[in-house]
């Protein structure tokens, strides 16, 4: 727990970022989990997933804004990227993802609101082409701003997705205002530095947590999106979804671009609708990082591929 917090902690500093981000090594680990760093890099990842039979849904990178240009340019970004997927047809086999800390949530005069009208369009194209939008979730302190964005979005835009993190003590409340019909909820452990005020500190106990909310989502009408890597998770989520006569295109598991791609094709061939998670873009400083947290393995990773190159 201690590298976890030391590298979220890693995620919000910009001279790490420089050094990091300069190093052509850590480049070459970073493509194990981005798919590259333009909207072709990201088509060809659409196409080779979706090909197998993995639907996606796509996260240009990027957060924290810090003035409303900048927020523009994110709209902007996912305008091109629904624009460009569009011919494709794929339908609701590929949506969004967005963070609205990328569309100004975070600045101090006005943001939900600029944080709203920055999203709105790329809802409505999406809403267009007959996909959908899932507001990601950032840190404690944003949730009741996000989850209010996505209220006012559903009023005209119903399948706008929510993200609940297990690790933070109002999920389960939250969980049983969100679980009904049309609701579209990604549940995920988490992946912020929280304090114990508000959060669970102990892996165990955050697990636990996930389960109870699960529980709530898959015994609800809407559709739950199970965001998690480990066996014995999806593994109860395949008991709940048959203990609640689920039909198959009700749920469906989501995973990382890059993280147990054979895992995503086994369960996709057996029949789970299964979303790989897809980031693109030059801003992934901070996204790595977290991906880094969650699992030792991947700091080990990167310290033998800077060793051998250095």
């Amino acid at each position: 727990m201690l590298t976890q917090k030391a590298l979220l902690v890693a995620s919000r500093r910009p001279g790490l970022r420089r050094l990091l981000t300069g190093t052509p090594a850590a480049r070459r680990v970073v493509d194990r989990f981005v798919a590259g760093e333009s909207l072709d890099d990201a088509l060809a990842a659409v196409r080779r997933l979706t090909g197998g039979g993995i639907q996606v849904t796509l996260d240009h990178l990027g957060e924290d804004v810090a003035d409303r240009s900048a927020a523009l340019r994110t709209r902007d970004a996912y305008l091109r990227l629904l624009a460009a997927l569009e011919p494709l047809e794929l339908g609701g086999a590929a949506e969004v993802s967005m963070k609205l800390s990328a569309c100004g949530q975070g600045l101090p005069v006005g943001g939900h609101d600029v944080a709203v009208r920055t999203v709105r369009p790329v809802v409505e194209a999406a809403s267009a082409m007959g996909t959908t939008v899932t507001l990601d979730m950032e840190d404690s302190s944003t949730v009741d701003s996000t989850l209010a964005v996505v209220a006012e979005l559903r009023e005209e835009h119903p399948g706008t997705g929510a993200v609940l993190q297990s690790m933070l003590f109002r999920s389960e409340d939250d969980a049983k205002a969100l679980a009904v019909a049309g609701s579209r909820v990604r549940l995920v452990k988490g992946a912020y530095d929280e304090p114990a005020a508000v959060a669970h500190q102990r892996r165990q106990d955050v697990d636990a947590a996930y389960v109870r909310c699960l529980e709530i989502l898959m015994a609800g009408p809407g559709h739950p999106m199970v965001g998690s890597h480990d066996p014995a998770l999806i593994g109860r989520a395949h008991e709940l979804a048959a203990q609640n006569s689920r039909a198959a295109n009700s749920w469906e598991v989501q995973m990382l671009y890059g993280i147990r791609p054979a895992e995503q094709q086994r369960l996709a061939a057996a029949g789970t609708r299964v979303r790989a998670y897809v980031p693109y873009g030059t801003d992934w400083y901070a996204y790595f990082m977290r991906r880094l947290a969650e699992r030792p393995a991947n700091l080990r990773f990167l310290l033998r591929s800077l060793a051998t190159r250095s």
